[in-house]
C-alpha cells in the first residue's frame, strides 16, 4: 500500500504539471498527435530541468490506450495555431505501468539489489535495466562506473527488432549521455535504420559528450532555464516549509531547473560547498596540505564516491562563475549570495587567467572520472594545479 501511495504522489496528472519550456513541450506533443514524433530524440538541459519526467510523460502519450487530444487556442508568442496536442489518460493499463518508473532512483536501487542476489558469475553479465512495461525500457548508467555499457545497448538492439507486444510503440529511454566507447558505437546501428515502431529518447546535460554521429542521427530539443523569480514562486507554493531566505538561495542555486529546486538538498550542497571553498582557500592563501589531504581522502571509489565528487565539482564550478560575476561588476547575479563577502575578497586575489586555468583543470578532473582514475589523487592534483597557477 505504501508503495502504491508513493507512485500516486509522484505521478503527474497531465502535461500541465510540467513547469516551464511550454513551447518545447507543445512542439513535442504536436509531433506525437500528428504521428511525426522523431525515432531518435535528444532531450538536453541542466540536471533537474525535468528531462526524465518529460521523457516518461511523452512515453505515456505515445503508449496511452485512449490517446486523448487537447486543442489549444492561438498564442502569438508561441506561434501556435490551434494544433492538436497529444496527452495521456493516466489510468489505462499502459499509463499506470509506465508511471511506476517515475521514482527512478527507487527502481534503480531495486535493480541493483536484484543483481547483488545473483551468483558472482552472473553479476558480471547482468546490466541494470528498468522495464515498467513490456514495450518500454529505461537504461540508466550502470554502476559502479555509472556509464551506459555495451550490454545495455545490446538489450536495446535485440528488443528493437521485435514488434511491440502490448502498446503501439517501443520506447527506449537512455537517462545519461556518458557511454562506454563500444556502447556508443553499437547504438549507431539502431539509430541509422530505426524500426518504424521504435523511439529512442536520450537524455543529456551536455550533448557534446555524445559522438557527432549520434547527434547527427537524432533530433534535439533543449529545456531552457526558468527565471529565478518563477522558481522562487514555485518553491513558495510547493515547499512552504522552506524559510524565505533559504528559498531565495535555492532558487538561485537551482540554475533555472524546477526539478532540482523542488528536490534541492541544501544541507548536502552546503557540505559539498564547504569542501569546494577549502580548495579555493588553499589556492588563494598559503596551503595547508594536511587539511587538504584529509578532505580529499574522503572521496572514495564506487558510485557513492562518484556522486560526492560530482557534487563537489559542480559546486566549485558555480563558485568560479560567481567570482567571474563579481569581477564583471554584476554581483546582483550571484548564486551563492550567502558567501558574497568572502567571494568578493577572493575575486580581488585571482586573475581572469587563473579562473580560465582553473576551469581547464576542472575539465581534466571530469575526464579522469570518466576514465575511473583514483578520485582522491585527482583532487590532490587539481588542488596543486590551482595553487601553482595562482603563484
Amino acid at each position: 500500500m505504501a508503495e502504491k501511495q508513493e507512485i500516486e504522489l509522484t505521478r503527474p496528472a497531465d502535461f500541465s504539471a510540467f513547469l516551464g519550456n511550454t513551447a518545447a513541450v507543445e512542439h513535442l506533443r504536436t509531433a506525437i498527435a500528428a504521428g511525426r514524433f522523431p525515432h531518435s530524440l535528444i532531450l538536453s538541459g541542466p540536471a533537474g530541468a525535468g528531462k526524465y519526467t518529460l521523457a516518461l510523460m511523452l512515453t505515456m502519450a505515445l503508449e496511452c490506450e485512449r490517446q486523448p487530444r487537447e486543442l489549444h487556442s492561438y498564442n502569438p508568442a508561441l506561434g501556435s495555431t490551434g494544433q492538436s496536442l497529444a496527452s495521456f489518460c493516466g489510468v489505462c493499463r499502459n499509463c499506470t505501468r509506465i508511471a511506476t518508473a517515475f521514482p527512478l532512483d527507487e527502481e534503480i536501487d531495486k535493480a541493483i539489489a536484484a543483481r547483488e542476489d545473483l551468483r558472482e558469475t552472473d553479476k558480471k553479465e547482468t546490466r541494470v535495466l528498468i522495464q515498467p512495461h513490456p514495450d518500454v525500457l529505461i537504461i540508466p548508467p550502470d554502476p559502479p562506473q555509472l556509464l551506459v555499457k555495451l550490454g545495455q545497448v545490446r538489450s536495446i538492439i535485440q528488443s528493437a527488432h521485435y514488434l511491440p507486444a502490448e502498446a503501439p510503440r517501443k520506447v527506449f529511454i537512455i537517462t545519461a549521455s556518458s557511454f562506454m566507447k563500444e556502447a556508443a558505437n553499437s547504438l549507431l546501428k539502431v539509430l541509422e535504420e530505426p524500426p518504424a515502431t521504435v523511439h529512442i529518447i536520450l537524455l543529456s546535460e551536455n550533448p557534446g559528450e555524445l559522438l557527432p554521429t549520434i547527434r547527427s542521427r537524432a533530433a534535439t530539443v533543449r529545456l531552457g532555464a526558468l527565471p529565478v523569480e518563477e522558481i522562487e514562486m514555485m518553491l513558495r507554493d510547493r515547499r512552504p516549509d522552506v524559510p524565505p531566505k533559504q528559498r531565495t538561495l535555492i532558487a538561485r542555486l537551482a540554475q533555472g531547473a524546477a526539478g532540482r529546486a523542488l528536490g534541492f538538498d541544501l544541507a548536502a550542497y552546503t557540505a559539498a560547498r564547504a569542501d569546494a571553498m577549502l580548495l579555493l582557500r588553499q589556492a588563494t592563501h598559503e596551503p595547508d596540505h594536511t587539511v587538504l589531504f584529509k578532505m580529499t581522502e574522503t572521496y572514495r571509489a564506487g558510485a557513492e564516491g562518484q556522486q560526492k565528487t560530482s557534487e563537489l565539482l559542480r559546486t566549485f564550478s558555480l563558485l568560479l562563475e560567481d567570482i567571474l560575476l563579481i569581477q564583471a561588476g554584476t554581483p546582483e547575479l550571484l548564486r551563492n549570495t550567502d558567501l558574497r563577502s568572502e567571494l568578493e575578497r577572493i575575486a580581488q586575489t585571482v586573475s581572469f587567467q587563473w579562473i580560465e586555468q582553473a576551469s581547464r583543470s576542472l575539465d581534466q578532473v571530469w575526464t579522469g572520472m570518466r576514465r575511473n582514475l583514483l578520485r582522491s589523487l585527482s583532487l590532490d592534483s587539481f588542488a596543486g594545479a590551482l595553487a601553482t597557477s595562482n603563484r
